[in-house]
C-alpha cells in the first residue's frame, strides 16, 4: 500500500499559537505511523480543514478577527499552492464543509455567529460570497452565550438539509441551498437543545436516521432521530465522559462501520467510546490521550488521529475492531498548537 498524506492545522501566533500553518505529514496505512514533512502552507491560523469531494483542493478556516476562507491545490507530495483568499463574512471562521456535489463552500463563523456561502467553480476555487445568514438570540451562561456563535456546519446527504450548529443560541438550524443563487432558505422551526448546552458539533450515522451533538457547555451527548423531511426528535441525552473533574467536549464523530461514536474530552483528556447498540448511547471506555486538550481527532482506516492542542502533539491510537477502543501506537508526532487532522 502507497504511503497517503495527511495535513494538520492549527494556530498561529496570530491568535496566542505556536504554528506556522499547515503541516503535512506521510501516513503508513500499515502502522499508522506519521511522518512529519514540515509546513506546507504559511497561513494564518488555519485552525480548520477539509477537501473538495472530487478534486484535489484543500480549504482553510483562517479563524481571525476578520474571518477568511483560504484555497490551496493539492500536489502529489501534499504540497499546497494558494488558489484563492475570500473573506468570510464574520469573525472568527471555525468550521467548513463542501457540498456534496462540490458546488458550494459552507462556513461557520463562530465570533459572528453567522453561515457564509460561497459558490465553487468548476476548479473548485472559491468565488464571492453569495450568501450571509446572520443567527440572533443567547443562551443563559453569560460568559459563552452573550450572543451567537455558529461553531459546525453539515451538509445533508441526498440533499437533505444543512445543519448549523450554534453554541450561543443552544440551537441548530437548518437550511435548504438554492444553488442557482447560493442562498440559504431557512427550515422552520429552528432545533433547540436543553438551555446551557452550548452545542459545538454534530456527528451522523450513516444510516442517515440518527445523530448525535457534543455540549460543549454542560458535557453531554444528546441523540436525534433524522426524519425523511429534516426534522430531528430528541431522543435523550448522556454524559459525554465517566471522569470527574473539567469536562468541555470537543470533536464527535461516528466511526467507519457505524458500530461506535468517539467523543473527545478536553480537561480531562480523552476520547470516551460509546456503542451504538441501543437507543442511547452507552459508554464502553474512555482512553487518555496523553494530553489535556483533544481538540480534534478523525479515524482513517484501522487508526486514530488525536490533535492535542495544549500539548503540541498529534497522537496515534490503533481501533480494536471487535471493541472500538482506541490503542495508542508509537511516540507522539510533534505539532505546534494541532486543532485538526485531514486525511
Amino acid at each position: 500500500m502507497a504511503n497517503e498524506i495527511v495535513h494538520v492545522g492549527g494556530y498561529t501566533a496570530v491568535s496566542g499559537g505556536r504554528g506556522d500553518g499547515i503541516v503535512a505529514a506521510r501516513r503508513d496505512p500499515v502502522s499508522g505511523a506519521l511522518t512529519p514533512l514540515g509546513t506546507v502552507a504559511v497561513t494564518d491560523s488555519p485552525s480548520f480543514l477539509v477537501r473538495h469531494p472530487a478534486l484535489p483542493v484543500l480549504y482553510a478556516a483562517n479563524e481571525l478577527a476578520e474571518g477568511q476562507v483560504s484555497a490551496f491545490g493539492v500536489g502529489e507530495h501534499g504540497d499546497l499552492t494558494p488558489l484563492a483568499v475570500r473573506s468570510s463574512g464574520g469573525a472568527e471562521p471555525c468550521h467548513l464543509a463542501v457540498a456534496p456535489d462540490g458546488g458550494h463552500l459552507f462556513v461557520a463563523n463562530y465570533g459572528g455567529g453567522s453561515v457564509a456561502v460561497l459558490p465553487l467553480d468548476a476548479r473548485g476555487v472559491p468565488g464571492e460570497r453569495s450568501d450571509l445568514v446572520v443567527h440572533e438570540g443567547h443562551g443563559p451562561d453569560p460568559e459563552r452565550q452573550e450572543r451567537a456563535h455558529c461553531h459546525m456546519v453539515s451538509p445533508g446527504p441526498g440533499g437533505g438539509p444543512l445543519l448549523a450548529v450554534d453554541l450561543g443560541t443552544d440551537s441548530i438550524y437548518r437550511y435548504d441551498l438554492d444553488a442557482a443563487s447560493g442562498r440559504l432558505v431557512p427550515r422552520a422551526p429552528r432545533v433547540r437543545t436543553a438551555a446551557g448546552t452550548g452545542p459545538r458539533h454534530l456527528a451522523r450515522h450513516p444510516d442517515g436516521r440518527r445523530c448525535w451533538v457534543a455540549g460543549e457547555l454542560d458535557a453531554t451527548v444528546t441523540a436525534y432521530e433524522l426524519t425523511a423531511d429534516g426534522a430531528l426528535h430528541q431522543r435523550g441525552r448522556v454524559d459525554a465522559s465517566g471522569r470527574a473533574g473539567h469536562v468541555q467536549p470537543s470533536e464527535i464523530t461516528v466511526g467507519p462501520d457505524g458500530r461506535f461514536l468517539y467523543v473527545g474530552n478536553r480537561g480531562v483528556g480523552t476520547v470516551a467510546v460509546f456503542a451504538l447498540d441501543a437507543e442511547l448511547p452507552r459508554l464502553v471506555a474512555e482512553v487518555e490521550t496523553g494530553g489535556e486538550w483533544p481538540r480534534h481527532f478523525v479515524p482513517v482506516g484501522e487508526h486514530l488521529y488525536v490533535a492535542d492542542e495544549r500539548a503540541d502533539m498529534v497522537r496515534v491510537f490503533r481501533i480494536d475492531p471487535g471493541s472500538g477502543v482506541p490503542e495508542p501506537v508509537g511516540e507522539p508526532v510533534e505539532v505546534p498548537s494541532p486543532t485538526c487532522v485531514l486525511p
